[in-house]
Protein backbone atom coordinates (compact mmCIF):
# COMPACT_ATOMS: atom_id res chain seq x y z
CA UNK A 1 0.00 0.00 0.00
CA UNK A 2 2.75 2.63 0.53
CA UNK A 3 4.48 1.53 -2.20
CA UNK A 4 1.29 2.69 -4.17
CA UNK A 5 0.77 5.92 -2.71
CA UNK A 6 4.63 6.49 -3.53
CA UNK A 7 4.16 5.43 -7.16
CA UNK A 8 1.16 7.71 -7.31
CA UNK A 9 2.77 10.52 -5.72
CA UNK A 10 4.95 10.39 -8.76
CA UNK A 11 4.04 13.20 -11.49
CA UNK A 12 4.60 10.70 -14.34
CA UNK A 13 3.01 7.69 -13.49
CA UNK A 14 -0.15 10.01 -11.47
CA UNK A 15 0.13 11.65 -14.94
CA UNK A 16 -0.46 8.06 -16.96
CA UNK A 17 -3.01 6.82 -14.56
CA UNK A 18 -4.99 9.99 -14.81
CA UNK A 19 -5.09 9.70 -18.55
CA UNK A 20 -6.56 6.20 -18.00
CA UNK A 21 -9.21 7.10 -15.78
CA UNK A 22 -10.60 10.48 -17.52
CA UNK A 23 -12.62 8.31 -20.33
CA UNK A 24 -14.23 6.09 -17.89
CA UNK A 25 -15.04 8.85 -15.09
CA UNK A 26 -16.66 10.58 -17.85
CA UNK A 27 -19.17 8.43 -18.82
CA UNK A 28 -20.10 7.17 -14.60
CA UNK A 29 -20.25 11.49 -14.66
CA UNK A 30 -22.97 11.34 -17.05
CA UNK A 31 -24.59 8.56 -16.09
CA UNK A 32 -25.04 9.62 -12.43
CA UNK A 33 -26.19 13.46 -13.27
CA UNK A 34 -29.13 12.29 -16.20
CA UNK A 35 -30.18 9.63 -13.09
CA UNK A 36 -30.29 12.26 -10.39
CA UNK A 37 -31.91 14.97 -13.01
CA UNK A 38 -34.52 12.94 -14.01
CA UNK A 39 -35.15 11.74 -10.46
CA UNK A 40 -34.92 15.33 -8.79
CA UNK A 41 -36.37 16.98 -11.60
CA UNK A 42 -39.09 14.38 -12.93
CA UNK A 43 -39.73 11.41 -10.20
CA UNK A 44 -39.22 13.81 -7.20
CA UNK A 45 -43.16 14.91 -6.03
CA UNK A 46 -43.28 18.99 -5.00
CA UNK A 47 -42.52 19.71 -1.67
CA UNK A 48 -46.13 20.21 0.16
CA UNK A 49 -44.58 23.61 1.52
CA UNK A 50 -42.59 24.99 -1.23
CA UNK A 51 -43.70 23.16 -4.22
CA UNK A 52 -41.74 23.06 -7.43
CA UNK A 53 -39.07 26.01 -6.84
CA UNK A 54 -37.55 23.43 -4.19
CA UNK A 55 -35.78 21.53 -7.11
CA UNK A 56 -32.89 24.08 -7.25
CA UNK A 57 -31.75 22.31 -4.12
CA UNK A 58 -30.79 19.22 -6.78
CA UNK A 59 -28.01 21.70 -8.09
CA UNK A 60 -27.78 24.28 -4.48
CA UNK A 61 -26.95 21.69 -1.81
CA UNK A 62 -24.25 19.36 -3.65
CA UNK A 63 -22.62 22.35 -4.88
CA UNK A 64 -22.66 23.95 -1.77
CA UNK A 65 -21.33 20.56 -0.65
CA UNK A 66 -18.72 19.87 -2.97
CA UNK A 67 -17.12 23.98 -2.28
CA UNK A 68 -16.74 22.72 1.39
CA UNK A 69 -15.20 19.19 0.57
CA UNK A 70 -12.70 20.79 -1.90
CA UNK A 71 -11.06 23.62 0.01
CA UNK A 72 -10.92 20.73 2.86
CA UNK A 73 -8.87 18.83 0.45
CA UNK A 74 -7.26 21.94 -0.64
CA UNK A 75 -5.87 22.25 3.25
CA UNK A 76 -4.95 18.62 3.22
CA UNK A 77 -2.93 19.72 0.44
CA UNK A 78 -1.51 22.33 2.32
CA UNK A 79 -0.36 20.75 5.28
CA UNK A 80 1.42 17.97 3.25
CA UNK A 81 3.26 21.09 0.93
CA UNK A 82 4.61 22.77 4.29
CA UNK A 83 5.68 18.94 6.03
CA UNK A 84 6.81 16.81 3.33
CA UNK A 85 7.35 19.54 0.25
CA UNK A 86 5.48 17.03 -2.10
CA UNK A 87 5.10 18.03 -5.41
CA UNK A 88 1.70 16.41 -6.68
CA UNK A 89 0.29 18.09 -3.54
CA UNK A 90 1.13 21.54 -4.62
CA UNK A 91 -0.63 20.49 -8.14
CA UNK A 92 -3.62 19.20 -6.80
CA UNK A 93 -3.98 22.37 -4.48
CA UNK A 94 -3.81 24.96 -7.25
CA UNK A 95 -5.68 22.67 -9.79
CA UNK A 96 -8.63 22.35 -7.11
CA UNK A 97 -8.72 25.83 -6.48
CA UNK A 98 -10.79 27.00 -9.53
CA UNK A 99 -12.90 23.75 -9.24
CA UNK A 100 -13.84 24.79 -5.94
CA UNK A 101 -14.67 28.69 -6.86
CA UNK A 102 -16.80 27.40 -9.70
CA UNK A 103 -18.79 25.15 -7.35
CA UNK A 104 -18.82 27.69 -4.70
CA UNK A 105 -20.07 30.36 -6.88
CA UNK A 106 -22.71 27.66 -8.12
CA UNK A 107 -24.35 27.57 -4.47
CA UNK A 108 -24.44 31.28 -4.05
CA UNK A 109 -26.69 32.12 -7.17
CA UNK A 110 -28.69 29.07 -7.09
CA UNK A 111 -29.09 30.02 -3.34
CA UNK A 112 -29.83 33.66 -4.47
CA UNK A 113 -32.69 32.15 -7.05
CA UNK A 114 -34.28 30.24 -4.13
CA UNK A 115 -34.36 32.82 -2.27
CA UNK A 116 -36.16 34.67 -4.03
CA UNK A 117 -39.37 33.33 -4.10
CA UNK A 118 -38.67 32.49 -0.08
CA UNK A 119 -37.17 34.89 1.19
CA UNK A 120 -38.89 37.90 -0.88
CA UNK A 121 -34.89 38.50 -1.89
CA UNK A 122 -32.21 37.24 -3.88
CA UNK A 123 -29.53 38.27 -0.59
CA UNK A 124 -29.91 38.76 2.86
CA UNK A 125 -26.56 39.27 5.10
CA UNK A 126 -27.01 35.84 6.86
CA UNK A 127 -24.70 34.31 8.67
CA UNK A 128 -24.80 31.31 6.01
CA UNK A 129 -24.49 33.06 3.18
CA UNK A 130 -21.78 35.78 4.26
CA UNK A 131 -19.42 33.34 5.64
CA UNK A 132 -20.41 31.05 2.01
CA UNK A 133 -19.07 34.23 0.25
CA UNK A 134 -15.72 34.48 2.39
CA UNK A 135 -15.58 31.29 1.07
CA UNK A 136 -15.24 32.46 -2.95
CA UNK A 137 -13.27 35.18 -1.82
CA UNK A 138 -10.44 32.69 -0.22
CA UNK A 139 -10.61 30.54 -3.50
CA UNK A 140 -9.74 33.75 -5.82
CA UNK A 141 -7.41 34.88 -3.31
CA UNK A 142 -5.25 31.39 -3.44
CA UNK A 143 -5.64 31.97 -7.15
CA UNK A 144 -4.83 35.28 -7.34
CA UNK A 145 -2.03 34.74 -5.52
CA UNK A 146 -0.47 31.62 -7.07
CA UNK A 147 -0.39 34.12 -10.09
CA UNK A 148 0.98 36.25 -8.47
CA UNK A 149 4.21 34.73 -7.70
CA UNK A 150 6.67 33.61 -10.24
CA UNK A 151 8.39 30.83 -8.58
CA UNK A 152 5.60 28.19 -8.51
CA UNK A 153 7.28 26.03 -5.54
CA UNK A 154 7.04 29.78 -3.68
CA UNK A 155 3.84 30.39 -4.55
CA UNK A 156 2.80 26.83 -4.04
CA UNK A 157 4.12 27.01 -0.26
CA UNK A 158 2.15 30.87 -0.13
CA UNK A 159 -1.07 29.36 -1.09
CA UNK A 160 -0.58 26.47 1.47
CA UNK A 161 -0.31 29.04 4.26
CA UNK A 162 -3.47 30.68 3.10
CA UNK A 163 -5.25 27.17 2.55
CA UNK A 164 -4.72 26.19 6.22
CA UNK A 165 -5.60 29.28 7.68
CA UNK A 166 -8.95 29.87 5.62
CA UNK A 167 -9.92 26.38 6.82
CA UNK A 168 -11.19 27.99 9.85
CA UNK A 169 -14.12 29.00 7.81
CA UNK A 170 -15.26 25.50 6.93
CA UNK A 171 -16.95 24.54 10.41
CA UNK A 172 -18.37 28.21 10.73
CA UNK A 173 -20.50 27.69 7.25
CA UNK A 174 -21.38 24.07 8.36
CA UNK A 175 -22.79 25.35 12.02
CA UNK A 176 -23.93 28.90 11.00
CA UNK A 177 -27.42 27.96 11.18
CA UNK A 178 -27.61 26.15 14.32
CA UNK A 179 -24.91 29.44 15.99
CA UNK A 180 -27.12 31.91 14.67
CA UNK A 181 -30.15 31.06 14.00
CA UNK A 182 -30.01 32.28 10.87
CA UNK A 183 -32.78 32.43 8.16
CA UNK A 184 -31.29 29.63 5.87
CA UNK A 185 -32.78 26.39 6.06
CA UNK A 186 -31.53 23.73 8.70
CA UNK A 187 -30.08 20.01 7.75
CA UNK A 188 -32.85 17.63 6.55
CA UNK A 189 -30.45 14.96 4.96
CA UNK A 190 -28.85 13.90 7.92
CA UNK A 191 -31.47 13.86 10.46
CA UNK A 192 -34.00 11.07 10.68
CA UNK A 193 -36.61 12.64 13.08
CA UNK A 194 -39.01 14.41 11.67
CA UNK A 195 -39.12 17.21 9.53
CA UNK A 196 -36.55 15.14 6.99
CA UNK A 197 -36.44 15.20 3.69
CA UNK A 198 -38.41 12.02 1.78
CA UNK A 199 -37.12 9.28 0.76
CA UNK A 200 -38.33 10.02 -3.20
CA UNK A 201 -35.86 13.59 -2.88
CA UNK A 202 -32.96 12.25 -1.10
CA UNK A 203 -32.28 9.39 -3.47
CA UNK A 204 -31.80 12.13 -6.41
CA UNK A 205 -29.81 14.51 -4.09
CA UNK A 206 -27.68 12.22 -3.03
CA UNK A 207 -27.29 10.66 -7.18
CA UNK A 208 -26.52 14.74 -7.95
CA UNK A 209 -23.68 14.67 -5.23
CA UNK A 210 -22.60 12.00 -6.44
CA UNK A 211 -22.19 12.88 -9.72
CA UNK A 212 -20.58 16.28 -8.73
CA UNK A 213 -17.56 14.24 -6.47
CA UNK A 214 -16.77 12.43 -10.05
CA UNK A 215 -17.04 15.71 -11.66
CA UNK A 216 -14.55 17.43 -9.60
CA UNK A 217 -12.31 14.06 -9.81
CA UNK A 218 -12.72 13.94 -12.92
CA UNK A 219 -11.77 18.25 -13.90
CA UNK A 220 -9.51 17.71 -11.25
CA UNK A 221 -7.21 14.72 -13.28
CA UNK A 222 -7.41 16.87 -16.16
CA UNK A 223 -6.02 20.06 -14.91
CA UNK A 224 -3.14 18.27 -12.52
CA UNK A 225 -2.14 16.53 -15.78
CA UNK A 226 -1.72 20.44 -17.92
CA UNK A 227 -0.23 22.00 -14.81
CA UNK A 228 2.07 18.68 -14.24
CA UNK A 229 3.13 18.96 -18.49
CA UNK A 230 4.09 22.74 -17.76
CA UNK A 231 5.76 22.38 -14.64
CA UNK A 232 7.58 19.41 -15.49
CA UNK A 233 8.00 20.80 -19.64
CA UNK A 234 11.99 19.95 -19.34
CA UNK A 235 11.71 16.89 -17.71
CA UNK A 236 12.82 13.75 -19.19
CA UNK A 237 9.39 11.97 -19.14
CA UNK A 238 7.71 14.94 -20.52
CA UNK A 239 10.04 15.12 -23.70
CA UNK A 240 9.42 11.10 -24.27
CA UNK A 241 6.12 12.01 -24.60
Amino acid sequence: MFLWFHKLGSPPHFYRIAGKWIPWLSWIFLMLLLAGLYGGLIEAPPDYQQGESYRIIFVHVPAAWMSLFIYVVMAFCGAVIIVWRMKLAEVVLISSAPIGASFTFLALVTGSLWGKPMWGTYWVWDARLTSELILLFLYLGIIGLHNAIEDKRVASRAVAILALVGVVNIPIIHYSVEWWHSLHQGATVTKFDKPSIHWSMLIPLLLMALAFQVYYVLALFQKCRVELLQRERNSKWVEEL
